[in-house]
């Protein structure tokens, strides 16, 4: 059964890892997982490696698609798909907010050190929601 809007977007508003999806030239769509900022209403945006593939293949397209699921207590997904309207450099804060959505309070500190010793530069991308699927199949 599909999920109302409020639904649909409260539950995309949980921290779930998202598979990202994006079609590459001459090969079949890139999907991996990674992690996802949303609030009910807004934009969704992730961040990732400036010269990751999944960037230039996000600037490549303009547009991505985010997938979250879940099995219990039901099964659950919402899949939403829409045209980059954002790129920017990515920021400490940006690396904090990510990271405090994910982990445990006193883990956050220790991973953003590692992350900006380690990742490199790194791109906030801003999706604008246009497309959405959804669906609640019930308990196995």
């Amino acid at each position: 059964m599909p999920l109302s809007q409020k639904e649909r977007e409260s539950f995309f508003a949980e921290p779930h890892i998202a598979a990202l999806s994006v079609v590459e030239e001459g090969r079949a769509p890139l999907s991996v997982p990674v992690w996802y900022q949303y609030a009910p209403g807004g934009d969704v945006w992730i961040l990732t490696g400036k010269d990751s593939r999944k960037a230039r293949a996000i600037a490549e397209n303009g547009r991505f698609t985010l997938m979250i699921d879940r099995v219990d207590p039901t099964i659950r997904y919402v899949s939403v798909e829409g045209p980059v309207v954002e790129t920017r450099d990515g920021t400490h804060d940006d690396l904090t907010e990510m990271s405090a959505r994910y982990l445990p309070p006193d883990k956050v500190g220790p991973y953003v050190e590692t992350a900006e010793r380690e990742h490199g530069p790194e791109v906030v991308i801003r999706m604008r929601p246009e497309h959405w699927l959804s669906s609640d199949l019930g308990s196995l």
